[in-house]
């Protein structure tokens, strides 16, 4: 058995996972503010799961500074954790080795997973309460790309240099639009989201040197359908001969690609052990 825990800024997902990668158990509760609380609900949840002999686990999290090496992650992003040693918690918690990476990485390799008999080159962006990217080369984590997110994106936006996922998240569309993107059925509305996406979608083609394809998760990827095409007629816009736009694709399970992720790196890590 693998185990897989997705930190998200508002909720934290923990899943069993057999041999074969398929989720057997799985539990949500709230991401506390307070980390010593995540750790409590964390191994609360694990004593209530009828497995608990893991061969390796993957954890996700939202962090924009993560010290590799130590297994200490800096700084969370949207949760106020500074500083804590995160793999060595969850070792003792789960009682198997883990495996700590950023949750927009794991989810990339778990949809570029699913993608590899047709591109080599995936970028991920996943867009729920913040904004998140990644880019998989050859199903294996480019560790160089992403950490920082949508915040470390500075685009021009209503006349002053913006934040990406200050304008273009899931939060600041709840808080522009008075309601969460679930709740947003205009296609004007949906137009203008398509818009602010694509000033940072083009600005990741650039910078990454045109991934093959790019795949659209989290939250408000799940509402691909009502946007999809309004996003790639937006991105068409900035279609020149020396930029090759990737194909866009919806992301094939967007609210649970990162504890795939989490299976899929812990295998990659800790499977032939």
């Amino acid at each position: 058995m693998y185990l897989g825990v997705d930190v998200g800024g508002t909720k934290t997902l923990v899943a069993v996972l057999n041999n074969e990668g398929v989720i057997v158990e799985r539990q949500k509760f709230p991401t506390p503010k307070k980390y010593s609380e995540f750790l409590e609900n964390l191994g609360k949840t694990l004593d209530g799961f009828k497995h608990d002999d893991f061969k390796a686990a993957g954890i996700g999290v939202p962090a924009s500074t993560f010290n590799r090496h130590d297994g200490v992650g800096v700084n969370f992003g949207n949760l106020p954790w500074r500083n804590v040693p995160i793999q060595a918690d969850l070792e003792r918690l789960a009682r198997c080795p883990v495996v700590v990476e950023n949750d927009a990485k794991l989810a990339g390799l778990s949809e570029a997973m699913m993608l590899k008999h047709k591109y080599s080159r995936v970028a991920y962006v996943t867009v729920s309460t913040g904004i998140g990217y990644s880019l998989i080369e050859n199903c294996r984590i480019n560790t160089g790309v992403g950490d920082g997110g949508g915040r470390t994106i500075v685009l021009e936006h209503k006349g002053k240099l913006t934040p990406w996922e200050d304008f273009a998240g899931g939060r600041a569309i709840a808080e522009h639009y008075g309601k969460p993107a679930h709740d947003i059925t205009n296609t004007d509305d949906w137009r203008t989201i398509s818009r602010n996406l694509a000033k940072g979608l083009i600005h990741l083609i650039a910078v990454m040197q045109q991934p093959e394809a790019i795949v659209i998760g989290g939250s408000v990827g799940v509402y691909f359908d009502r946007y999809g095409k309004l996003l790639k007629a937006e991105l068409q816009k900035f279609d020149v001969p020396m930029l090759k736009l990737p194909v866009l694709l919806e992301a094939q399970r967007p609210e649970e690609a990162v504890i795939f992720g989490c299976y899929d790196l812990a295998k990659q890590v800790y499977g032939n052990e």
